[in-house]
């Protein structure tokens, strides 16, 4: 079967090119600025929607769960890891989140948070979808990185839904950051490149992620805890309010709710 044969490769690879695939997708995504110059507020809230729903599904059902039976199987008391590795990963993007500059879609440019900075407005936004991608690729570096200690088929179909899951949602990411970028004057190449770079920081964290794991077996369930942490603190921080803005909150909802049944289904039905 191929997925076995998957599992002859070193994790730090399968990693890399499942980053490489998420990054794919945001640039793909942002390729839509060539067909495009707007996008209606509804389609973005259904997107962003959508993208909140994945990653709630994803913090559990492929970091949350797998972190409290790893826990258990290795004689740890399985709710210490999770609830510790959980609350470090919230705290992390917390402090990141003060530290970093950014703004977030929509917002005029004296919105902007983290520390003072005279940085342009794209590039404001551009660290915004960056600042989220950060858990995305550890999350999905954390997974393949913990076939090393246990190269299971079925784990590693999970790792492979995770970044499918991961992938889909970067997709309208990407658009959310060319198409309005378009909008406000920049030529279409440049928009798109703003677009793509967003993603660049997936592969990055992805190939730390499982090296960190590699080299740190005991903390695999923490890890794991504090991916899931820094990615509901990014849908809480950022993608539901962005897609409950304007009047088109119901799509929002749905567009979760869908998200959330897309990535359980790729999770439990591959993994």
């Amino acid at each position: 079967m191929w997925i076995e044969k998957l599992l002859d490769y070193n994790p730090v690879i399968l990693a890399l090119g499942a980053t490489l695939f998420t990054w794919f997708l945001t640039a793909l995504g942002a390729g839509m600025v060539f067909f495009f110059k707007s996008i209606k507020r509804k389609v973005l809230n259904s997107m962003l929607g959508f993208a909140s729903g994945v990653m709630i599904a994803a913090s559990f059902w492929s970091l949350l769960n797998p972190a409290i039976q790893m826990a258990e199987a290795s004689g740890l008391v399985p709710w210490v890891p999770a609830v510790v590795g959980f609350l470090a990963g919230g705290a992390f993007l917390l402090a990141v989140d003060k530290i970093l500059p950014h703004l977030h879609l929509g917002q005029p440019r004296e919105k902007a948070e983290g520390i003072e900075t005279s940085w342009k407005r794209s590039v404001l936004l551009v660290l915004a979808i960056t600042l989220h991608n950060i858990p995305e690729g550890l999350a999905v570096g954390v997974a393949f990185g913990a076939l090393a200690n246990n190269p299971d088929a079925g784990m590693l179909a999970g790792a492979i839904a995770l970044a499918i899951g991961i992938g889909l949602q970067n997709f309208p990411e990407g658009a959310a950051v060319s198409i309005p970028l378009r909008r406000e004057g920049f030529s279409r190449l440049k928009a798109f490149n703003y677009g793509q770079m967003s993603g660049v920081v997936e592969p990055i964290a992805g190939v730390l992620g499982a090296y960190l794991v590699l080299t740190m077996e005991p903390l695999l369930p923490y890890a794991l805890s504090f991916a899931a942490g820094a990615m509901i603190f990014v849908v809480v921080e950022e993608l539901i309010p962005e897609s409950q803005s304007g009047n088109e909150t119901d799509l929002s909802t749905v567009g979760a709710i869908i998200g959330f049944a897309t990535m359980m289904l790729l999770d439990v039905a591959l993994g």
